[in-house]
């Protein structure tokens, strides 16, 4: 049986390599092949299967709009960190964490402010106005904000899933996402417990080359999931007009029907006026026809008097 070329790329970074003998965890031993030179070599067929996995479920969290935070403090993966979560437009924590980060959100949303308001002010040129000791002050206050908030510009909620590299070293991290019950992606050595971990995914969580392919190949995942949300939102919105057009097409019938009836209204009302205006004249004329027909008669029996008269 052949190698696949994701294995073959794993082989090439070196994700098979785990700890020493002496630094391996128990819990580890059903993601373990063997062990050579002391040295526990991670089997890549499993590695492959949990990565698959963790990635359908990345895919799935970004597909409904979830945000993914990685987290990543280890001095020569921070450079690979930083890009590719800035390439998913996803937060990211690659210097320290900060306690409390999870737990405590409210107060480091409010931290999140203050250092974006301060970047703000730099950059419209406020500190012009500012006396220089005070300008002085602010810009060490955001040189120590950066290096715990620059990545987290973009984190406006808890996070949805955490992705670790070496939960090992993150223990707070693992604490306070167990603890409020937010989903765990981790790339694992043979020297972590896997058990809290929701999706582990065993590997070299020191070679650069290793944590790139994991990482990268999450990312993938976390993009296609995105697409997917845009076009689904973009249905959606479509969609919301359609139903708008046809409310107003709804209106504009309703409309024209008041309009209609308003109308044969009027129309009605203009015949019934029409129709008295004729009774009434009707019944105007005819005392007139009596009055000269009286008038005859009495012109008539005036001439039969006079004539009377004359005999």
């Amino acid at each position: 049986m052949g190698l696949t070329d994701s294995i073959k790329k794993m082989l090439e970074g070196g994700v098979h390599f785990g700890h020493l003998k002496r630094n391996w965890n128990p819990k580890m031993q059903k993601f373990i092949f063997g062990r050579k030179k002391n040295i526990y070599i991670i089997d890549l067929e499993k590695t492959t299967k949990m990565l698959d996995q963790a990635k359908e479920f990345l895919k799935e969290t970004a597909k409904s709009g979830g945000n993914i935070l990685f987290v990543g403090t280890k001095r020569q993966i921070r450079p690979v960190i930083k890009e590719l979560a800035n390439s998913c437009n996803m937060p990211y924590v690659d210097q320290k964490w900060v306690g409390g980060l999870l737990t405590n959100f409210s107060t480091i949303k409010r931290r999140l402010q203050r250092y974006l308001e301060l970047l703000k002010m730099r950059e419209n040129g406020e500190f012009d106005n500012i006396p220089s000791k005070e300008v002085v002050r602010l810009n060490r206050q955001i040189s120590r904000m950066d290096k715990n908030y620059s990545g987290l510009t973009t984190l406006k909620a808890l996070p949805d899933c955490v992705f670790v590299v070496d939960p090992k070293r993150e223990k707070s991290c693992v604490r306070e996402s167990a603890k409020l019950s937010i989903p765990l992606v981790a790339l694992i050595d043979t020297d972590a417990d896997p058990e809290e971990v929701n999706y582990p995914i065993p590997g070299n969580d020191d070679a650069i080359r290793s944590v790139k392919f994991i990482v990268s190949s999450l990312v993938e995942a976390i993009d296609e999931g995105r697409q997917d949300y845009h076009t689904i939102q973009k249905e959606q919105e479509s969609g919301e007009q359609e139903n708008t057009g046809d409310k107003q097409e709804d209106k504009k019938d309703l409309g024209n029907q008041t309009e209609n009836q308003g109308q044969s209204e009027k129309e009605k009302k203009n015949k019934d006026g029409r129709a008295k205006g004729e009774k009434s004249k009707i019944q105007n004329t005819k005392p007139e026809e009596e009055k000269k027909e009286t008038k005859e008669e009495e012109n008539k029996d005036q001439e039969k008097n006079k004539e009377e008269e004359k005999k």
